[in-house]
């Protein structure tokens, strides 16, 4: 017992990576936009949101990494093995829908930050994310995942720098962002933002992914260790990366709060990088579209691994990368070429993406909660309690939208 737990403890450090990667998703572009658009229209109003939100990703991802643990197969593989062939294929097409959504934010993202930083053509910008998000993945393939996950972190390290500067030139009045820890909404564009947020927080494509990677993870690193110690370092994984995530999230609300609030020009990325250089000078703008052209190169490496393994799992198929990249991101490429406003595009896919969470969320639930899937590794009725409640909330404020956006208010 001794022996094991010395062995745990070191290789500790070397267990930890998976939830890194899926936390990337988690600051992608749509999260830049809808966080920057909530605190600039609406001040403090939705810290609380962003807090939630973060707080709600915690367990989801744990259930997805333990999944992969325990069972060797990643969510789109229980699906695609339990599923009968048409339910198959009606499921992947809204994943794949999903897919777009998520590749039309991170996209749109790189492109906007390449234009910002030199002067590049926004459908060219988009061209060149998707070449340079194809060339990361290639890292993985030839070098291995840990490789891979080392890159993400050090991209994940780019965006922590950009996106916390505004907080270090202009930090916010503790009063007014204690205020924002009461529940509140300030309008139906404020509940709109808030399932744009939640969206762009648990993201459907990253609970598939999660599974995925930890069910191919622990080789070597995780060899004579048991189950329940994979667990214990998963833990820390998944709650070191999104406390990470959550607190990135928070600063861009806070720094638009702050610094943006009321402003003329705080409608799109490029007016906020504006309005941010003249408000907080150049350098803070600088590193702020640095951050951005990190988080839309990295999301969408991020969001092609998802893809494929969605597509793999549930049509039985593997397509090749590139292909499924040409395919999902003619999207963000028919709209950058028609001249539509990228940062509205960005925040409308978030809300997308907020819908299509319950197809990931709830067939999580259920299946890390059977015996006969997870054996002694099953939920227990807490857990179980705490992500039915999670997946409820969801819904729920999908319902309200869609009430929103059907009657126009």
């Amino acid at each position: 017992m001794v022996c094991a737990m010395r062995t745990e403890a070191r290789r500790g450090p070397a267990l930890l990576g998976p939830a890194f990667v899926a936390a990337v998703a988690y600051v992608d572009p749509g999260n830049v936009a809808t966080n920057v658009t909530a605190g600039a229209d609406h001040g403090y109003t939705l810290v609380w949101v962003v807090l939630l939100a973060n707080a709600m990703a915690i367990p989801v991802q744990y259930l997805s990494a333990k999944l992969g643990i325990v069972t060797g197969r990643s969510l789109a593989g229980h699906l695609g093995h339990r599923l009968p062939r048409r339910m198959r294929l009606a499921y992947w097409l809204q994943a794949e829908a999903i897919a777009m959504a998520t590749d039309l934010a991170e996209v749109v993202g790189g492109a906007i930050a390449l234009a910002l930083l030199f002067d590049v053509p926004l459908v060219l910008g988009a061209i060149l994310t998707v070449a340079v998000s194809l060339a990361v993945l290639k890292v993985g393939d030839a070098r291995g995942q840990r490789s891979l996950e080392r890159l993400v972190m050090c991209f994940l390290a780019l965006i922590a720098v950009g996106f916390l500067a505004g907080l270090v030139v202009d930090p916010p009045p503790a009063g007014a962002l204690a205020g924002g820890l009461v529940p509140a909404f300030a309008g139906a564009d404020s509940v709109l933002l808030a399932s744009g947020i939640i969206g762009a927080t648990v993201m459907p494509h990253v609970i598939y992914l999660h599974s995925s990677l930890t069910a191919a993870r622990f080789d070597e690193r995780g060899r004579g260790l048991a189950v329940a110690a994979l667990l214990r370092a998963t833990r820390v994984d998944v709650v070191s990366a999104l406390l990470v995530a959550g607190l990135l999230n928070l600063s861009l609300l806070v720094v638009a709060a702050t610094s943006l609030h009321g402003l003329p020009g705080t409608g799109t990325l490029a007016g906020v990088h504006d309005v941010v250089a003249s408000r907080l000078g150049g350098g803070v703008a600088l590193v702020f579209a640095v951050a951005l052209l990190s988080s839309g190169l990295a999301s969408t490496s991020v969001g092609s691994a998802a893809g494929a393994e969605v597509m793999k799992s549930l049509l039985k198929s593997g397509v090749p990368a590139p292909v499924r990249r040409i395919v999902t991101v003619v999207p963000a490429l028919l709209i950058l070429g028609t001249g539509t406003d990228p940062t509205v595009t960005l925040v409308a896919s978030q809300v997308a993406l907020s819908l299509g969470i319950p197809f990931a969320l709830v067939p999580l639930v259920v299946l890390t909660a059977r015996r006969d899937v997870m054996g002694e590794h099953a939920n227990r009725r807490p857990t179980t309690i705490i992500a039915s409640a999670i997946a409820a909330v969801v819904i729920g404020l999908n319902g309200v939208l869609l009430y929103l956006v059907s009657t126009g208010r």
